[in-house]
């Protein structure tokens, strides 16, 4: 099915892959299409080390209010390329009063004031609109949401936190060493029933667990990209993200060119291909018609089988499921997946075909076909379809697919990313969901373990979510529908946007008036990095990894996002409830050291902090709490899977919190949200020396960062001794290194 080749490899002529080549090695390595669009976009003058600056930035309604007020703080005055915000995450304005209606209207007042384009809500979710309109061949878009990508259409594309969209506003870069290029080397047909979701979920699969493709761009090339549609690649590439690659890039041909005529932007497109040669540090062959209709199995997208080996070794799979939750739930909520088999077949509760990897056009035609004169039942299985733009579900009205969809008992729904994130269709309690949207994390769809509330979810391709739903929820493959496919020709229509969103056109005005809402708050002030550091240990994660969900949880909590401190609270609280508390209750002691370095003055908030001090004066005597700051820290095998939002890391800032400890970070993205709060992303291997609770000494950090100094030397205070050891801080840019020295980005620019 699919085929890893460690080690390099030169493709010829883009039809065939060696492992040697005796000619210009240098003109091959830069052969590949990422090389010339990142070395279009580089400033730097050295492709090892690349200042990139995008094209255009694009955001949704959870991130953009943050992201314009930090860069308010550091001085913006216009945004000085096309910045795009999006509605599509808190659209349903249904949760904590007026606060997400309030962060549409900032959107809209902070469009017109610095030149941007506000897409109110409903009409597209962030993806699909910057597919539509945003997108172009060469081009490269920076998101502050993970699933930034739109390589199919020849535009390299990342999802980043915040704050390096901040930077791209004020006119700064975006910092990287080169990355590894990847051949996704494509051969053969799909067979029928099969969509972008099984190919994608069969890379997920072959490639997330052993790191293959991780902060590496993905390159699709081959004879097997002609074979497939614009909407299938479009559905394949938006599923990347989950391979913890750091972007993607496509071959392009006349099927692209025309995707850029019917949406009215033919002057976008740009011919993209490998060089004769080209030399790719990797290569991925995977042999599109060995691939079966799959699914991804509760509680991650590389949890990945065939549906036909679920449908197989059903009670055994389900067992492993139930066991893999125990993981990440421990003894807190009953996972009971079991009781979903009956009379031998595996029965479903819920189907969703939804957002920027469900919703496209081709996706719901395919789904009606195989629904087409079916029911979905009266029982307990429902079918909701969430088309990503106003353009694709007026077509699906026009061409009659959505009456199809309707009679059968489906729901039609607006374009809105809320199922992908938990703040739409729910399931109820202990139920299974199917989903054709791009994550299936515990608690991701809605359910709260703390309130003993947990239901589960697994991704499959829209054409067997129909095929389930034809079958009224016993889950079925698409392979095994055998009739046709109707294949509707698609045909934009851009007066809705035109209508409806506001576009500037890159024209600020500088007399219109941001608009405010009661939830709407600043930052905190964030404290400079002291010379040393006093950590107290507040968390202890032992799963194989933890998602920026677990870190911050999203669903109802997206609707404090504009707000700091109230946002913080919510900080681990379905993975370690206590986390606030702890942070807290560490906060005040530097809180009353920054009121008053004396000791007596930081013993009173902190009174456990007598004892830690003066065991580190045994050895370190002339340390005093004005050159040694008070924080907290987390621990995690491996934090930061998943989505792109700074709040996972900006949350434990705002708590006091002055570092990770990890084994390795899951994403580039996280460690660059830790490195913008002015966290320090510490890395220790082998057994802890510490534990929960357990307060670390780090002397002469400052310096350490200052100077560049890789290894660093440290102490867990424990039973009156100090016991060293030692983590590493990783490569840091000079830059990052004085982002974490001043405290945090927003300080970093008021500096420099």
């Amino acid at each position: 099915m699919i085929k890893l080749h460690e080690g390099g490899a030169y493709l010829f002529h883009g039809t065939e892959i060696r492992d040697t080549y005796n000619g210009n090695q240098k003109a091959a390595k830069e052969g590949t299409i990422a090389y010339g669009i990142l070395k279009q976009h580089n400033t730097s003058g050295n492709m090892e080390r690349l200042e990139i600056k995008f094209d255009a930035l694009t955001s949704h309604d959870i991130t953009y209010v943050g992201i314009i007020q930090t860069a308010r703080a550091s001085g913006l005055q216009k945004f000085p390329i096309p910045y795009v915000l999006t509605n599509c995450h808190n659209s349903l304005c249904a949760v904590g009063g007026t606060i997400n209606e309030d962060d549409h209207v900032f959107g809209l007042t902070a469009a017109q004031k610095y030149g941007g384009v506000y897409v109110p809500p409903m009409q597209a979710v962030i993806h699909q609109y910057a597919r539509e309109m945003l997108s172009g061949g060469g081009r490269m878009i920076l998101g502050s949401d993970s699933h930034t990508r739109y390589g199919a259409l020849g535009t390299m594309a990342m999802g980043e936190g915040g704050p390096e969209l901040v930077k791209q506003l004020l006119g700064r870069t975006y910092d990287i060493k080169m990355p590894e290029i990847v051949a996704v080397f494509l051969t053969g047909e799909v067979r029928p029933g099969v969509g972008p979701q099984d190919v994608a979920l069969a890379i997920i699969g072959a490639v997330f667990k052993n790191g293959f493709v991780k902060n590496k761009v993905m390159e699709f090339v081959g004879p097997g990209v002609a074979n497939l549609s614009m909407d299938f690649r479009i559905g394949v590439d938006v599923m990347t993200t989950e391979t913890t690659c750091l972007s993607s890039i496509w071959q392009t041909d006349e099927r692209t060119r025309e995707y850029y005529e019917i949406h009215g932007r033919a002057g976008d497109f740009k011919s993209l291909a490998p060089a004769t040669v080209a030399y790719y540090d990797s290569v991925m062959e995977i042999d599109l018609g060995s691939i079966k209709p799959m699914i991804a199995m509760p509680y991650h997208p590389s949890c990945v089988y065939t549906i036909d080996d679920v449908l197989a070794n059903t009670a055994d799979i389900l067992h492993e499921t139930e066991e893999r939750a125990k993981i990440s739930f421990g003894d807190k909520v009953d996972v009971d997946l079991m009781s979903k088999l009956k009379n031998g077949k595996l029965m479903v509760d819920q189907g969703i075909i939804a957002g920027c990897a469900g919703g496209g056009f081709e996706n719901i035609c395919d789904a009606a076909d195989i629904l087409r004169g079916r029911s979905i039942g009266n029982d307990r299985f429902t079918l909701n379809v969430y088309p990503a733009s106003q353009p694709i579900y007026m077509e699906l009205v026009k061409n009659g697919v959505f009456a199809t969809l309707l009679e059968t008992g489906a729901v039609v729904k607006p374009a809105f990313c809320g199922p992908c994130f938990g703040a739409g269709d729910t399931p109820a309690n202990n139920a299974f969901s199917i989903r054709h949207s791009t994550r299936n994390f515990p608690n991701r769809e809605g359910s709260k373990v703390q309130e003993g509330q947990i239901s589960s979810v697994a991704l499959m391709d829209a054409r067997s979510i129909a095929a389930t739903a034809a079958n009224k929820g016993a889950l079925t493959s698409a392979e095994y529908y055998t009739g046709g496919y109707t294949n509707p020709r698609y045909f934009f229509d851009g007066r809705i946007y035109a209508n409806r969103v506001f576009d500037s056109h890159g024209v600020a005005d500088e007399s219109a008036e941001l608009q405010f809402g009661p939830n709407i708050k600043d930052w905190p002030k964030m404290p400079a990095l002291t010379e040393n550091l006093l950590l107290k240990v507040v968390s202890e994660i032992h799963d194989p990894v933890t998602t920026t969900d677990e870190l911050i949880p999203s669903g109802e909590t997206s609707s404090y996002r504009s707000n700091p401190l109230k946002l913080a609270s919510f900080a681990l609280s379905r993975k370690d409830p206590a986390y606030v508390g702890r942070a807290t209750l560490v906060q005040k002691g530097e809180n009353a050291r920054e009121e008053s370095a004396a000791d007596e003055t930081v013993f009173a908030a902190l009174p456990e902090a007598r004892s830690v001090i003066e065991t580190v004066r045994t050895e370190f005597p002339q340390i005093t709490f004005a050159d040694t700051g008070i924080g907290s820290t987390i621990f995690a095998v491996k934090p930061g899977d998943g989505s792109a939002r700074e709040q996972a890391a900006s949350c434990q800032k705002v708590l006091g919190g002055w570092a990770n400890i990890a084994n390795e970070y899951a994403t580039k993205r996280y460690r660059s949200n830790l490195i913008n709060w002015g966290m320090l992303p510490l890395l220790i291997d082998g057994d802890l020396p510490f534990a929960n609770g357990d307060y670390i000494f780090i002397p002469g950090i400052l310096r350490a960062v200052r100077e560049k100094e890789d290894a660093i030397r440290a102490y867990v205070v424990k039973d009156g001794k100090l016991v060293s050891f030692t983590m590493t801080l990783g490569d840091l840019t000079d830059d990052e290194r004085e982002i974490i020295c001043d405290g945090c980005l927003i300080n970093y620019y008021r500096t420099h």
